[in-house]
């Protein structure tokens, strides 16, 4: 499971417009065992996973 640090604007449409996102900064979710992409930005020891919206298994209530 993990913690949704940023989110971005949504899937676009044909016509241009976004697609909600489901999810928001600070919720919980369950993500898959395996997949993301491994992600290390300067300055921050922390190790991040970018995921798509349709990877996330579960919001975690």
């Amino acid at each position: 499971h993990g913690e949704v640090v940023a989110v971005g604007p949504g899937a676009r449409k044909e016509n241009g417009d976004f697609v909600p996102v489901q999810v928001k900064v600070g919720d919980r979710v369950l993500l898959p065992e395996y997949g993301g992409t491994k992600v290390n930005l300067e300055n921050d020891e922390k190790e991040y996973h970018l995921f798509r919206e349709n990877d996330i298994l579960a919001k975690i209530e």
